[in-house]
């Protein structure tokens, strides 16, 4: 069976000025997917929604949502929902009428389109909630009224900018659940754009991790934090050490760092999570010193001075912690490094 394919970037580049700030992309988005554009502010992420949006037009390059070419569309001609980072609700107006409006100006007649409204609203977990204003509602329910305002709508395409930015860190967690919920619920193509790294290995069927205008890589959360293309890539998705040394025969040694690596021989630099470094008090090789232990409520975190980096390690809090100072022995399991950049 062929995948539909609900959206798609064919070398699309946009420029203002001699600024690049998306540079010859090429993606496509299947139906029902929730992708996540990731990166760092001004790596083109929220320009890439906009091209979707219609809020930017492509200075060159082609862009097909359901099929269509809207490259050229203005955004009221694209059957596109947003959901911006402010909620953008009507403030005078109650939740039912925040929901409803978007169908009435389409035409749609007031009794069918409240109708309708009831519906989502029951289906999203806001029944009952319909007479309140914004103002009289918390910010999670708020954001899930700007979710029913434009799924009511029946979009090819909804697009999340920086949903969770106004939502305390507390509510976090629950709201994006709650998003990748409705998303799967209603089968909903999603375009998500967050800097938040947890936030996108939570809620995404893949992620894009642009650099500079360009695309890094592309793959699940998995692939991205267990198979990281590049030094950029595995430095950005969560926490890693990067190690700079010489591959040998299938050997890469920095110091008294000697481990297998996969490869040509040469200059290499590899990878690895602070969760797969087994710490154990005593000396040995490869051996380091602890220079600091703190305390993460989940984990113990430590900075570790070594021959060859300073490495960033965590053990559970289940294991007793290890003191500042204390000599340690680096147990590194043959899985745990990653080849990220031929130097």
């Amino acid at each position: 069976m062929t995948e539909e394919i609900a959206i798609e970037f064919a070398n699309v580049t946009k420029r203002y000025g001699s600024a690049v700030a998306v540079d010859a992309i090429t993606l496509s988005i299947a139906k029902g997917e929730l992708v996540t554009f990731l990166g760092p502010s001004g790596c083109g992420k929220t320009t890439s929604l906009r091209l979707i949006a219609g809020l930017e037009l492509p200075t060159s390059g082609v862009v097909q949502i359901a099929g269509r070419d809207v490259s050229q569309r203005a955004a009221s001609e694209r059957n596109v929902g947003m959901v911006f980072q402010s909620y953008a609700l009507f403030p005078h107006m109650n939740v039912l009428e925040n929901v409803s409006y978007g169908p009435m100006i389409r035409g749609v007649a007031k009794a069918k389109a409240r109708a309708h409204a009831y519906e989502i609203l029951e289906q999203i977990g806001l029944k009952g909630l319909d007479m309140r204003l914004p103002s009289e509602l918390s910010g999670g329910q708020q954001q899930r009224v700007a979710v029913a305002r434009a799924i009511v709508q029946q979009p090819d395409v909804l697009l999340f900018d920086e949903p969770l930015s106004n939502v305390d860190a507390k509510l976090r967690r629950k709201v994006r659940g709650e998003i990748r919920e409705l998303q799967k619920r209603f089968g909903l193509t999603a375009v998500y754009v967050t800097h938040d790294q947890e936030e996108a290995l939570a809620v995404s069927d893949r992620i894009v991790v642009m650099q500079a205008g360009r695309i890094a890589q592309i793959g699940t959360p998995r692939d991205l934090y267990e198979r990281p293309a590049s030094s950029f890539v595995a430095d950005f998705i969560g926490d890693a050490n990067l190690i700079s040394g010489q591959v040998t025969a299938g050997r890469f040694r920095a110091a008294d760092l000697d481990v297998p690596l996969a490869g040509p021989d040469g200059a290499a630099q590899i990878s690895l999570r602070p969760e797969r470094i087994i710490l154990s008090a005593g000396e040995g090789a490869p051996s380091g010193r602890v220079r600091s232990c703190t305390y993460l409520g989940s984990h113990w975190e430590y900075e570790i001075e070594t021959g060859f980096a300073e490495l960033l390690a965590s053990r559970p809090m289940s294991e007793a912690p290890i003191a500042p100072g204390t000599a340690v022995t680096l147990t590194i399991p043959e899985t745990a490094p990653i080849r990220v950049t031929d130097i």
